[in-house]
């Protein structure tokens, strides 16, 4: 479970901008909205966050980051010592333009507390950090600082932290992180560390989803109705979707999440698994391809193969424009099957960023699930959450957000200058 993410001086964060998804002692909806962690520090956080603000405020950046840090995780260790690092700084101020851009993540697994960061410039990882609380009190793992005098890297090992640190130490390049190094050298003991972040984050950025064919491949693989169900309870007239090949043409893409390059490997001629969807109405019934279905069809599909297994991991879902293409009653549903105990069995969480005004109002979410991005004259992004206002719990929401008071929404006097 994702507790908290922290970012500093990446693209329109020039200071640092805090996530926290720790639940505040409010006891409205505590019981379908928050997530019981069994963890002291910790002991509630909330299933879901909804995050507002004005076009090019800063959501995208923020779930961007997200998926940064996913990929350097994932990636770093695999790149080549000339390689640079996907580094995005602000850069409309002169004094962070050439320092290091900040990362950490805070979590829970199997109901330990993890805190994990570092920083880094294009060249190399700058610093390098792991706190973990096994109890109430942290423990050191490691820390690793480079020293721009001696042109090396000072490192510091907790006693906790056991295996062949020095052989790690030794493997580890300018351009990776330590933690991607050691795993890749077989450490157990950072292995959960790196597969939650890399595995139980998925994060879908620029208001895109996951392609359809995971969901070709989950129905597939496990040949049940709950894809179909899915769709069909969204008021959707589909009698049935089928899984067939047909000849066609496959290209594997391969998105560099720590460089940020594409690959494309040449197209070759194969059968390609497709889903085709049955329509039936009184008077007949018509097959259709998935590109024959309308946009937001296609959305809840591609959606539906890695929703159902994020349930059954207790994943982090992150989405970008989680509204795109889909109406508001839609909307809602997604949002109020991670806070419904009997489909969300396993603690999933989902993090959104979105412009539907209407989610505010209701009890769907809490004002500690509510957070928003704006911009201040320096055009610098900052990250806030409803609960700094004094909004009482039955507060219209929606009219006081679109009022303007808890800030987040474009500045429209500008538009007729």
């Amino acid at each position: 479970m994702l507790i908290e993410f922290r970012v500093k001086n990446f693209r329109s964060f020039r200071d640092e901008a805090v996530l926290n998804l720790v639940a505040s002692t409010d006891k409205t909806n505590a019981l379908t909205n928050l997530i019981e962690t069994n963890n002291r520090s910790v002991p509630r956080l909330v299933r879901a966050a909804g995050i507002y603000g004005a076009n090019a405020s800063g959501k995208s950046n923020l779930v961007r980051a997200l998926q940064l840090l996913r990929g350097i995780v994932a990636e770093s260790a695999t790149l080549q010592p000339t390689q640079e690092l996907n580094v995005q700084p602000f850069r409309l101020d002169p004094s962070t333009e050439h320092k290091p851009t900040e990362y950490e993540v805070t979590f829970l697994r199997e109901g330990i507390r993890y805190q994990f960061g570092f920083s880094l410039t294009p060249q190399r990882i700058m610093s390098e950090w792991l706190i973990v609380y096994k109890t109430t009190q942290p423990a050191n793992w490691y820390e690793r600082t480079y020293n721009s005098e001696t042109n090396v890297y000072d490192y510091k090992f907790g006693s906790h932290l056991v295996g062949a640190r020095a052989l790690w130490r030794d493997a580890t390049r300018h351009n990776a992180l330590f933690l991607s190094t050691a795993v890749q050298l077989n450490s157990d003991q950072l292995r959960p560390i790196f597969d939650w972040i890399t595995r139980s984050m998925v994060v879908f950025e620029n208001g895109n989803g996951p392609l359809p064919d995971y969901t070709v491949a989950h129905i597939a693989r496990n040949k049940d109705l709950t894809v179909r169900n899915f769709l069909s309870s969204a008021d959707i007239s589909i009698d049935n979707i089928a899984i067939t090949t047909k000849p066609g043409l496959f290209q594997a893409i391969k998105f560099d999440l720590a460089t940020g390059s594409v690959d494309h490997a040449p197209a070759e001629k194969r059968d390609v698994a497709v889903a085709t969807f049955r329509h039936s109405t009184k008077k007949g019934s018509a097959v259709f391809d998935l590109p024959d279905e309308s946009e937001g069809t296609q959305k809840l599909f591609a959606l539906a193969g890695p929703l159902f297994e994020i349930f059954q991991l207790g994943s982090v879902l992150i989405v970008d424009e989680l509204d795109r293409s889909l109406h508001a009653l839609l909307v809602r549903e997604l949002i109020g099957m991670f806070q419904d105990p009997e489909v969300n069995k396993h603690g999933a969480q989902l993090v959104f960023t979105t412009h539907d005004t209407s989610l505010l109002d209701g009890e769907l979410l809490r004002r500690d699930q509510i957070w928003f991005t704006e911009k201040d004259t320096d055009q610098a992004s900052s990250l806030f959450p409803l609960t700094d206002f004094s909004a009482r719990k039955n507060e219209a929401r929606e009219r006081g957000y679109l009022a303007g008071r808890y800030g987040g929404i474009p500045v429209l006097s500008r538009l007729r200058a």
